[in-house]
């Protein structure tokens, strides 16, 4: 295991406080979009979260009044022109391992989004577990309006699975904007709350959730990510495993113990 307080990344600001990791895109003045560099150290970061020791859970926090504008047009898009099929593939499978490192981190993430979130964008707030947002959030797969394919970093698999099939096809087919209020709707967002209240709002909710069983919630984020795949008999199977597990932890007992003497349980991850 290893501690991650201290991590310095150079695209992204970080911060860790009770156990919740902080994330901000760091270019407000371009409404926060992202670079291959960016791209990269968001994934590497996300893929050593499952071994960190010091945080459970992940905060996606806007920065400057917006979430993040998806691929930069100049350092990212202008490249990808002049690139091979070889180095497009490697791209593209390296913003896809984004998006899988965020699934298997083992850690639940909320992303808070105010404003802009778009293409890119659109995808971390996608891949998280729980989202809430502004009533100004403004919320688009544009990918065809760039002349691609509506399918990016498992949009395709992921967005139906949330707001139905027939809604996700409207937005990856049109590119169009989701507001926050159809947002909430649809069930993308859990929630709107007033700009001012959106930091504190996602952080008493990563505040709840890491005041709980946090090695259990990481099994059933786990099993959120492999039932997809799962027919019934597999998922109650596998679940009958999980929870078997979870039973020999120590939060389990405490947790009785704490319903015996009438207290609340103080859950300690094990």
């Amino acid at each position: 295991m290893t501690n991650m307080a201290g991590l310095k990344p150079k695209h992204f600001l970080w911060q860790v406080e009770g156990r919740i990791a902080r994330i901000r895109l760091d270019r407000p003045e371009r409404k926060n979009p992202l670079t291959f560099d960016s791209y990269a150290e968001l994934r590497d970061t996300f893929r050593d979260l499952v071994y960190a020791d010091d945080v459970d859970a992940v905060v996606f926090l806007p920065n400057g009044g917006n979430f993040c504008s998806g691929g930069d047009v100049h350092d990212i898009i202008g490249p990808l022109v002049e690139m091979d099929m070889k180095q497009l593939l490697a791209f593209t499978r390296m913003t896809g391992d984004f998006v899988k490192a965020m699934l298997n981190c083992g850690k639940p993430i909320i992303a808070a989004v105010d404003g802009v979130a778009v293409g890119a964008g659109a995808i971390i707030a996608m891949a998280s577990d729980i989202r809430i947002a502004t009533p100004e959030a403004k919320t688009a797969f544009l990918f065809t309006r760039v002349g691609l394919a509506g399918c990016d970093m498992g949009a395709c698999a992921i967005l139906p699975r949330i707001i139905g099939q027939g809604r996700a096809a409207e937005l990856l087919y049109t590119g169009r904007t989701m507001t926050g209020a159809e947002g909430e709707r649809w069930g993308f967002y859990n929630r709107l709350v007033e700009a001012a209240a959106l930091e504190a709002d996602a952080l008493d909710m990563a505040a709840r959730i890491v005041s709980g069983p946090t090695f259990a919630h990481g099994i059933t984020k786990t099993q959120l990510n492999q039932e997809w795949s799962m027919g019934l008999d597999q998922a109650i199977e596998a679940e009958a495993q999980a929870q078997a597990i979870c039973m020999q932890t120590g939060d389990f007992e405490r947790a009785y113990k704490a319903f015996v003497a009438k207290e609340k349980p103080v859950f300690e991850g094990n």
